[in-house]
């Protein structure tokens, strides 16, 4: 059995593609294993973060998305929604807040900001801000000047997935590119925002383009604070409703490679959670995700009920954690 290594303890920016795809053709058990010692080498194992995510604008997107319900380009789109108002936004921070979350995430279906909404969200961040709560948003591409006044108005986080590889993105999206979701990445990071960046498995990608999302994100400047790991909903209507399921192992290999790739980021077992039993959640904690989305609903998909949440982690002894620091302060700008 293979024992942890130095590269294990260390934040790397420098992964090559065919290094992740040894790891996942670790065997299994080796692979939790090594997942579960760098897991504890940063964060303490039996404590959880959770963040609350709503949908504050829905529907009409112009984007392609091949995953997404609120493309207009669908035929499964949702039923459209206009921007909330910011009091019925504070109340479900509220009432997020009330049920144990400590992280509230607004999401907005834009393909970048619209300048008569943008305001309103500015106060939406900065109501939830005066709550105690972090805040994140998702609202597409941003300039310079919005991540700034983003910052501005007291985000903690930004939400903007690379979704897959590069070499599969083009299957998935064709109306923004790789590069545009990285400028977007860059522009955040120059503002002082932190960030939250993962993807998408299931998607009918190989396991190399599973590798190749993880080593994108691990070779950014800096690490992502979060990185949410998605299973596909399948949603009819939309290019991606046919898709083969993905193998369960498989999505536990994924989560304990990127734990080991990503050490000190919060890895967030994402969509997909409210057809995943009890153990293959369990299974996920043990290979080192240790973040979920609570709440009965994502944007626009359902999720595991807080009250299945609160039993489970009852029954595994997790706790929640407010904080989100790391359990030892390595910075992310070294390398092995």
């Amino acid at each position: 059995m293979p024992n942890s290594t130095p590269a294990d303890k260390a934040t790397r920016h420098d992964w090559r593609v065919e290094e992740i795809e040894a790891l996942f053709q670790l065997p299994f058990l080796d692979l939790l294993y090594r997942a579960q010692c760098v897991h504890r080498a940063h964060f303490d194992p039996n404590q959880i973060q959770v963040s609350q995510l709503l949908s504050i604008k829905t529907g009409a997107c112009p984007e392609d998305c091949g995953y997404c319900p609120q493309s207009a380009r669908h035929a499964g789109e949702v039923a459209r929604e206009p921007l909330l108002d910011v009091e019925q936004v504070v109340a479900q921070a509220r009432a997020a807040q009330a049920s144990g979350a400590n992280r509230f995430c607004m999401g907005a279906a834009w393909r970048t900001p619209s300048p008569r909404d943008f305001p309103k969200v500015l106060e939406m961040v900065r109501r939830v801000g005066e709550l105690g709560m972090e805040s994140c948003v998702t609202l597409g591409m941003l300039t310079p000047e919005q991540a700034r006044q983003l910052k501005a108005a007291g985000l903690d986080y930004y939400n903007h997935n690379l979704d897959t590889s590069p070499e599969f993105y083009g299957e998935v999206i064709t109306t923004r590119t790789f590069d545009d979701r990285i400028e977007t990445l860059h522009h955040v990071r120059e503002a002082g925002l932190k960030v939250c960046c993962g993807g998408i498995v299931g998607m009918g990608e190989s396991r190399r383009d599973r590798a190749g999302l993880i080593a994108a994100l691990a070779n950014l400047p800096v690490h992502p604070e979060s990185v949410p790991v998605n299973r596909l909903i399948r949603v009819e209507g939309t290019p991606l409703a046919d898709a083969a399921d993905l193998d369960e192992l498989e999505f536990v290999r994924t989560i304990a490679v990127a734990r080991i790739v990503l050490p000190g980021s919060h890895v967030r077992l994402s969509a997909g959670r409210e057809s995943m039993s009890d153990a293959l959640q369990t299974l996920c904690f043990l290979a080192g995700a240790n973040s979920i989305f609570s709440g009965e609903k994502l944007l626009t998909a359902g999720n595991a009920a807080p009250g299945a949440d609160s039993d489970l982690f009852a029954r595994l002894g997790l706790t929640l954690t407010g904080s989100g620091e790391r359990r030892c302060a390595e910075p992310d700008r070294a390398t092995a």
